[in-house]
């Protein structure tokens, strides 16, 4: 008979998808950061690889509170959603709509995240894991933070350059 799956079961299972993804996502922000028209998206691009940098080392600290080894396990909605970025560099390249276009596809991104880490973060207190708690809702406040500095960048901006063209 198959062992009953736990919250615990689903909170490690869950921070493996995650920990893929940043890692995924710290290979796709230089790209993105080139592929960028405005100084003010490369230097957010660049800024966002810097705290994915740390959310990687924060999620080391929740694999070693729960004693897991940290790895990830593949995440197809990463992967696609990261796809769907690179399209968009390959198909809007050198044009005004490539920077509206580049932050939707990292707008995408933040709202995985946001929605992985908003989970997480509520298994954690309810498996009473206080610290793991603090550790993830540290990165969920940068990653609703990037996604308010991305919809700035995108209203004052790169929407309207889109437009204009």
């Amino acid at each position: 008979m198959a062992k009953e799956k736990t919250l615990e079961d689903l909170f490690h299972d869950t921070l493996k998808d995650i920990y893929f993804a940043e890692r995924q996502i710290l290979r796709a922000l230089p790209k993105m950061a080139r592929a960028a028209q405005s100084s003010e998206l490369k230097a957010g691009f660049e800024k966002h690889r810097e705290e994915t940098e740390a959310q990687v080392e924060r999620l080391q600290q929740v694999f070693e509170l729960i004693g897991k080894r940290a790895q990830g396990k593949t995440c197809e909605a990463i992967q696609g959603i990261l796809a769907e970025g690179e399209e968009i560099m390959e198909e809007f390249k050198g044009t005004s709509a490539l920077d509206a276009g580049l932050i939707s596809a990292a707008q995408a991104v933040e709202h995985y995240e946001i929605a992985r880490y908003g989970t997480l973060k509520t298994w954690a207190a309810t498996l009473g894991l206080k610290d793991a708690v603090r550790l993830l809702d540290q990165t969920l406040q940068e990653e609703t933070a990037t996604d308010k500095t991305l919809s700035q960048l995108a209203t004052t901006a790169a929407n309207q350059k889109a437009k204009a063209a």
